[in-house]
């Protein structure tokens, strides 16, 4: 158990003992590390949050909660009121430095299953579905990214996930593709043919039309229209998802489950949706349409489900799908979805009351477009694309692990520059190669000790030889670990881990360079303090899926 534990639920029985009529959830409060040493190690504003619901003076509430703690003997050497009634605690010790026998002994384990409001909820978290008309580009990528971390968050705080990739194989877009390709073969055999309205241009129909002729022969640009259309759909199909799934793989992201809308149709999800619709009393028959009355949702107008031509908007499918999640068991379904889907949340989250569910079923996390920089001004698109920038190009320029950090730097829906040539260069200013360095320094003190980190433990160790001010820090750091996964977790905030990450990189690097280690007095001490950065950092590397390396 560790203070982030601890503390906060002796603060909670605190404050229930001070009224009966108070339950847990009158207890609204902060708790955390206190960014100034002075006012100790970790601070909570609980008593100003209760002291109205009492009708007591701040100050007065946070006495009255101290003279209640109830603290394991020696864990705190000092708790004090401040200011308007602040409470801060200054760990004792033997408590500060207890945190390096947790890390050594959990390992790569440090900082799981500590935290999330719904431990152990069985989560779908639905990522990329990047229509297969084409490459994967940047904004996929941090699509990417940011929904691999989020769901390895909640990995990490116990939660049951399923990753998973929604493939629109049905619809205008993919025939558009067909249609692309088929005269694209037809170029590519010689003949005269125009890329249809709102078709697909790049190269990589080309590559495609002219491996197709490879494999089946002139013939196949002979075949009647509708039939050549129509194995186009399913070469095309079939072809962008195999290249977007070897990008993904070679990206580091994994599914547990890929899922068609044509899967839906084949199921009877469709019908049934419908069916379930009605059910409700909440589609209505127009103008020859079948409506959806989403006002009653809050929406900002009824949407219709099946057009008077009898074909259905893209809502319909969208609603069978999430349908078929919570008939799949699943408690919570997060979705990520590019900026130009930000419009469509209200409705989708109205068809979802419209079928009697919580909005505690639906999490839309957006992610706003890359733009790429390079020598300071724009890559705006692949020459195999002639659109776009592939993730394929970017990451095979700076790397995956440069590629998916960078990525994760910022809030998902903030907008975000990738400045290509701060990923490529190997200096401290580059985010993701300081904290690999901080790792590899940490692990090169071992090697100079001729000794493999898995050696040392905390037994027998006097850890209480930690003093100096960077080890204090080092050690509030590990320290705030795994309730930082929590919190991270419970926000679906990736960017919390790489912030955390410099912050302990930072700190590291002074330690590094300001002290020895071999050698001197306090050895056995630091080379524990060594093991835990390192295992730390290496955890979280490891949850953002990122390489943490011995050497650099």
């Amino acid at each position: 158990m560790t203070p982030h534990d601890v503390i906060p639920e002796a603060l909670v029985n605190a404050a229930l003992s001070l009224d009966a009529s108070l339950s847990r959830a009158d207890l609204v409060f902060t708790f955390g590390e206190t960014r100034d040493p002075t006012h100790g190690d970790y601070a909570t504003n609980l008593a100003l949050t209760l002291a109205p619901k009492l009708g007591q003076k701040p100050r007065a509430v946070a006495e009255a909660i101290v003279a209640r703690l109830a603290l394991p003997p020696a864990y705190v050497s000092k708790i004090e009121v401040a200011g308007p009634g602040f409470i801060n605690f200054f760990l004792a010790r033997e408590e500060r430095a207890a945190v390096l026998a947790r890390v050594v002994a959990a390992g790569p384990r440090y900082g799981r299953a500590n935290g999330g409001t719904a431990r152990g909820t069985k989560v779908n978290v639905e990522f990329v579905s990047a229509n297969p008309t084409g490459p994967l580009h940047v904004g996929h990528g941090r699509g990417a990214a940011l929904g691999d971390a989020i769901a390895a968050l909640l990995e990490w705080t116990g939660h049951a996930v399923t990753r998973e990739f929604y493939v629109n194989d049905g619809g205008a877009q993919i025939d558009k593709l067909a249609r692309s390709l088929w005269a694209r073969v037809q170029q590519c055999a010689g003949r005269a043919a125009e890329i249809p309205e709102g078709g697909y241009h790049g190269d990589y129909l080309k590559e495609l039309a002219a491996a197709i002729l490879a494999r089946e022969g002139r013939g196949f640009a002979d075949l009647p229209e509708e039939e050549g259309v129509s194995r186009c759909r399913a070469i095309a199909v079939q072809s962008q998802r195999a290249e977007q799934d070897a990008d993904l793989r070679e990206f580091g992201v994994r599914f547990d489950v890929v899922f068609s809308e044509s899967q839906l149709y084949r199921e009877g999800a469709i019908d049934q949706a419908l069916a379930e619709l009605a059910r409700h009393g909440v589609t209505f028959e127009r103008d020859g349409a079948l409506w959806l009355r989403s006002t009653a949702f809050g929406d900002d107008k009824d949407r219709v489900l099946r057009k008077s031509d009898g074909t259905y908007t893209y809502l319909l499918p969208d609603i069978a799908y999430h349908r078929h999640k919570r008939e799949r068991g699943f408690a919570r379904a997060i979705d990520v979805w590019g900026a130009d889907h930000h419009g469509y949340v209200p409705r989708m989250r109205a068809a979802l009351r419209a079928l009697g569910y919580g909005d505690d079923f639906l999490h839309v996390q957006i992610v706003q477009l890359v733009r790429v920089m390079r020598g300071g001004e724009e890559v705006r698109f692949s020459k195999r694309t002639g659109e776009f920038v592939t993730l394929r190009d970017l990451f095979q320029e700076t790397g995956v692990d440069a590629a998916r950090y960078f990525f994760l730097m910022r809030r998902g829906d903030a907008q975000f520059v990738f400045d290509v040539d701060l990923a490529k260069s190997q200096t401290e200013e580059n985010p993701v190669f300081y904290v690999q360095m901080a790792h590899a320094r940490m692990s090169g003190i071992f090697r100079v000790a001729a000794r493999e980190p898995a050696q040392v433990t905390a037994d027998g160790v006097d850890l209480g030889a930690l003093t100096m001010p960077e080890e204090i820090d080092l050690l509030n750091e590990l320290t705030a670990f795994p309730g930082l996964v929590a919190r991270a977790a419970d926000a679906l905030e990736p960017h919390r881990i790489t912030g955390y990450l410099e912050g302990l990189a930072r700190i590291a690097h002074a330690w590094y360079h300001k002290y020895r280690v071999l050698g001197e007095v306090e050895e056995a001490a630091r080379l524990v303090l060594a093991r835990a950065v390192r295992q730390v950092l290496a955890n979280g590397l490891t949850l953002l899926g990122i390489r943490a390396p011995d050497r650099m």
